[in-house]
Parts: C-alpha cells; structure tokens; sequence
C-alpha cells in the first residue's frame, strides 16, 4: 500500500510569502520567485493555494532541474510554470479551457521570451493518448508529470484518468517524478504499483509523489 505521511498542518503554517495580489498568483519559488501571474478566476480553473502549491514543491523541489515537465491538466499554469522557475529544461501545459489558454500564454511571455514552454489547448486525455503513441517525439531527460485534474475525475472518470496516469508511469525513463493531486474521496492504493508512492495530505488536497527508477535509496522523499 502507499506510504502515507502527515504534511505540515497548514492551519497553523503560515507562509513567510506575501500574498498575492487579487486575481493573482505567486511563483513560491526560484528563478522567478515572487513573480505574479494571472488568472481568471473563473472556478472551472481551481487553482492549487499557493501555500499549499509552496508545501509541495518544498517535497519535490530538489527533483525538477533538468526535467521536461507536464501540467497535464494545467487550469492557471501555475504549476508548470513553477516548475520552470525551479529548474525544469521545457514544459508542455495543456488546458482544454481555451479563454485560460490566452492567459497562460501571456502570463509564459511576461516571464520572458526565452523559456522553453509550450501552451497546448487541448483536453488533457486526447492529448496523452496521441502522445503515448508517439515515443518518437518524447523528451528524452527525465520527466516530471503533474497530474492535478477537477476533483470529480477521480470520480466519475477514473478509468480514463487510471489509464493516462498508468500510460505516463510506464513511458517516462528512470529519475521521473509524478505528482498527483486528488482530494481525499480517491484512495491512493489504486494508482499502478502503489505501495511505491508517497503521499501527503495538504487540507482539503491528498498528493502522491512516485519517482522512477532512481539509482539509489538516497533519493527517498521524507
């Protein structure tokens, strides 16, 4: 079964980061550290709070430079774009909501015109079908996968969701991380090979952390 470990109990955490301002979010951390970018609001984006996106980076943050990065549901983009600023070499979001496409894009060029992120307006499933049948087109550094779909998915669309996370796991080469975000109706031990994720509870999110096939147990998450 997974390994299930306490986060900080961020009812009484307090983030030693400001704020953001309204209709913004943070970077926590960084390259672009401190950096606002916006979002629309809209609730169809539900995006992950920031002291919440800060307590688990501060878990992975020592595994993304080098990664090529996916924000396979990507909402605001936040996600993926605070894996760039923590080291990531690329990173491909996709967000089928096409008015938050526009503005992840805007908020990619306002960081600079160098990073290497590619905004995809597309649902998240289609997309990975199409690129699991690619193997020609995959990154050949190691991956880190972020996987924090609506909720409900876990739900109502497990199967497909089971079969993108599964389809992912085994395609990525050694020294990728996953990182799943669910809330706590999913129950972890039906992620493929269970008992080698870790996972944390982050009120009201559960996330659970699998790195691939790194070459030593120094590499465990605490």
């Amino acid at each position: 079964m997974p390994k299930f470990r306490r986060g900080k109990n961020l009812k009484d955490w307090k983030s030693q980061r400001p704020p953001a301002d309204e209709g913004k979010l943070r970077i926590v951390g960084g390259r672009f550290r401190g950096r606002q970018i916006s979002y629309s609001g809209d609730l169809i984006t539900r995006p992950m709070k920031d002291n919440i996106r800060e307590a688990v980076f501060n878990l992975v943050g020592g595994f993304i430079k080098g990664k090529a990065a996916f924000d396979l549901f990507a909402g605001t983009g936040a996600m993926g774009l605070e894996a760039i600023s923590r080291g990531a070499s690329r990173a491909t979001l996709i967000e089928r909501h096409f008015p938050t496409v526009k503005i992840i894009e805007a908020n990619v060029r306002s960081l600079g015109g160098d990073l290497k992120v590619d905004v995809c307006g597309a649902d998240s499933f289609f997309w990975c079908r199409q690129f699991l049948r690619q193997p020609d087109t995959w990154p050949t550094e190691p991956w880190f996968v972020m996987c924090c779909p609506p909720y409900d998915f876990y739900v109502e669309r497990w199967e497909e969701l089971s079969a993108l996370i599964g389809g992912m796991v085994e395609a990525a080469p050694a020294e990728s991380v996953f990182l799943i975000e669910s809330d706590t109706r999913f129950d972890p031990e039906q992620l493929p090979d269970s008992a080698r994720w870790e996972v944390r509870h982050y009120t009201p999110a559960r996330v659970a952390v699998l790195k691939k096939g790194f070459p030593d147990a120094s590499h465990e998450y605490r």
